[in-house]
């Protein structure tokens, strides 16, 4: 991709680089460079590792000024809604970043799950070469404005902070003194790409099933549907 491409992603982010090759690694996917091994650039792994720990310090920083008389737990709730791989993908895409992914050309046509880590790891990475090239007041300005002040209010109102299990246990004791349990009910496919069917039980009714890739990705969404369910969304 040219370097003016970038250029345009600059001017929708209101940034400038000294170092564009930064921005451009910030972008730049591993599979890219198994297809492209002559690219001048690496990939962006070592920058993402940077921008997760820049995200939870602006984050934690953030909440603790802002919220003086909230305790730890919800603090802390309310960080790993912010910074979880869902929330970071939705901002990215929201932003424009998902036009100027370099990609394999197979990775390109992934939609999927794939692309949402992709575009997360992507938006740390990204904060990691502006932390490097512009500071650490222009990542902590980006953070704020792009992220939690846009994503922050949302996940207060919703309740998002707490996961559908921890909402449907909470729900479960409080209306019917229950605490939930969760049960394998199908597992297929090859060790690599397991999927597992789970379901939700109160005492010994079966109230929703749940499919994932884990078991505790399956647990999620059973505890999901079991909300709908009970009306206890």
């Amino acid at each position: 991709m040219e370097k003016n491409n970038f250029e345009e992603l600059e001017r929708i982010l209101n940034v400038s680089f000294k170092n564009k090759d930064l921005l451009i690694q910030a972008f730049c996917h591993r599979s890219y460079l198994n297809e492209n091994p002559d690219f001048y650039l690496g990939h962006n792994e070592r920058l993402e590792f940077l921008g997760d720990a820049v995200l939870e310090l602006v984050t934690t920083n953030y909440l603790y000024n802002k919220y003086p008389d909230k305790p730890e737990g919800d603090l802390t709730g309310w960080r790993a809604s912010l910074v979880n791989s869902n929330i970071l993908s939705e901002t990215a895409r929201e932003i424009g970043f998902e036009k100027f992914l370099l990609l394999s050309s197979g990775e390109a046509k992934e939609k999927g799950k794939g692309r949402k880590y992709i575009l997360a790891d992507t938006f740390e990475a990204f904060i990691g070469s502006l932390y490097l090239d512009n500071g650490y007041e222009a990542a902590k300005n980006f953070i704020e404005e792009r992220l939690i002040k846009v994503k922050l209010p949302e996940i207060i109102e919703k309740k998002l902070f707490k996961d559908p299990k921890s909402l449907f246990q909470e729900k479960s004791q409080e209306i019917e003194s229950i605490t939930p349990t969760y049960q394998v009910i199908e597992e297929s496919g090859p060790d690599h790409q397991k999927n597992f069917i789970v379901g939700v039980y109160l005492g010994t009714e079966l109230i929703a099933q749940g499919k994932g890739t884990s078991k505790h990705e399956a647990e999620l969404d059973s505890a999901e549907k079991a909300l709908k369910i009970k009306n206890w969304e």
